[in-house]
């Protein structure tokens, strides 16, 4: 199922690490929002209409992701886990 969403053309990619890590390397078409910063940025979240997958090196980091977003009502978020998971499903 994940692999679908992700290979949507709407869907939204979100890489909740660092900006030193997402310059290191990122998903095609990632947007950078470092999970720390998620909680101050809901209102960007609410905005998005289309499924949004947040991913991050390991999976940790999106998992706290997800259940933020999840709390404050944003129900189309998918936890992708790390970087390599999203590149191998994008394959």
């Amino acid at each position: 199922m994940l692999k679908e969403i992700i290979k949507q053309a709407s869907t939204v990619l979100v890489d909740v690490r660092s900006p030193w890590e997402f310059e290191m390397g990122h998903a095609p078409g990632a947007k950078n929002i470092p999970l720390d910063e998620i909680p101050a940025r809901i209102d960007e979240f609410k905005s998005i209409q289309q499924p949004v997958v947040v991913y991050c090196r390991s999976g940790a980091r999106s998992g706290m992701a997800t259940t933020i977003l999840l709390q404050n009502g944003i129900t189309n978020v998918y936890n992708g886990g790390g970087l390599a998971d999203i590149q191998f499903l994008l394959n």
